[in-house]
C-alpha cells in the first residue's frame, strides 16, 4: 500500500452481543499486522472488551475514545502500542454517556470520521470494534468506514436482527456515506460437526444476498484462553485452526480494502 494513501476503515458490527465480533477485531488486527501492515484498531464499546483482550486495563487509561469524540482530544494524543503489533484507542465505561452528549450536537455522525481523518495516511488499515447497538457510536462507525463486516455465528437465532442491521446499513449509504459497502458477513462460532451449523452457513450467503467470507471462523475455546494474557489467538495458539481461520479472511479483505 502507498504510504501517502489514507488507510481503509474496516467496522465490525452486530447489534447482537455474543458473536465473537470483539475477538474479531483482535485476531483480524494482529493477522493485518503480521502481513506486514501497519494497523489502528478503536474500541467503540463501553464495555471495553477490546481493550482488556488487548492486554489494557480499561480503568487505568488516561484518556479513551470517549475524550476523543466528547471532549475533542486529538485521537493521536490517546492511541496506545500493544503486544500483538498493532496500535489501539482504547475505550472506557465512560463511553456509556458519550450517546446523550452526542444526540444534542449537529454533525453528531461525523464524530469519528473526523478523528481519525488526521491519522489515516499514518496506518495501512483502522479496525472499528462497535458497541453491540444500532445508536449513535455505531453509527458513527458506520459513517466513517468504506466497508463493513457483519460476525455472525452459525447458530439460526443470530440471523434474527442482521437484517435491521442491513436496513440501517442501507440509510447510512443513502443519507452519511455513500462509499459503505458491506464487505460480507463472517461465519463464527463454527461447528463443523455440527448439522444445523452447516446448514446456517449454507443458507446465510443466500438469505441476505451477501457475500460470506471463508473459511468460517471454529469453536473453540482457545478463544477464551487468548485475552487472559492481553494477545490475540495468533500470538497464543499460532498453529491453531482458529488462527489460521483469521489469517486466512485477513488476507481476502486486504484484497477488499
Amino acid at each position: 500500500m502507498a504510504a501517502s494513501r489514507k488507510a481503509p476503515i474496516l467496522a465490525l458490527a452486530n447489534q447482537k452481543g455474543g458473536v465473537a465480533k470483539t475477538t474479531s477485531v483482535a485476531s483480524l488486527g494482529a493477522a493485518f499486522a503480521e502481513a506486514g501492515r501497519r494497523v489502528l484498531l478503536v474500541d467503540l464499546d463501553p464495555q471495553a472488551s477490546l481493550t482488556f483482550s488487548l492486554g489494557i486495563d480499561p480503568d487505568a487509561v488516561e484518556a479513551s475514545v470517549h475524550d476523543v469524540l466528547v471532549g475533542g482530544t486529538d485521537l493521536r494524543d490517546v492511541v496506545l502500542g500493544c503486544a500483538d503489533g498493532v496500535d489501539l484507542v482504547p475505550s472506557s465505561i465512560e463511553l456509556a454517556g458519550a450517546e446523550a452528549v452526542l444526540l444534542g450536537r449537529p454533525a453528531r455522525e461525523y464524530a469519528l470520521r473526523d478523528a481519525l481523518d488526521p491519522v489515516r495516511r499514518s496506518y495501512d488499515v483502522v479496525v472499528l470494534d462497535c458497541s453491540p447497538s444500532l445508536g449513535v457510536l455505531t453509527l458513527n462507525a458506520l459513517t466513517a468506514a468504506q466497508g463493513i463486516v457483519v460476525p455472525m455465528p452459525c447458530e439460526m437465532l443470530s440471523h434474527r436482527g442482521v437484517g435491521q442491521l442491513l436496513d440501517t446499513v442501507a440509510d447510512v449509504k443513502r443519507i452519511l456515506n455513500k462509499k459503505l459497502k458491506v464487505l460480507g458477513i463472517l461465519p463464527t462460532l463454527y461447528d463443523g460437526r455440527s448439522t444445523h451449523s452447516r446448514e446456517v452457513l449454507e443458507d446465510v450467503g443466500g438469505r441476505y444476498g451477501l457475500p460470506v467470507l471463508s473459511p468460517p471462523i471454529p469453536k473453540t475455546v482457545r478463544f477464551a484462553e487468548a485475552p487472559a494474557v492481553g494477545r490475540s489467538i495468533l500470538a497464543t495458539a499460532r498453529s491453531s485452526k482458529g488462527a489460521k481461520a483469521y489469517r486466512e479472511v485477513a488476507a481476502e479483505l486486504l484484497e477488499q480494502l
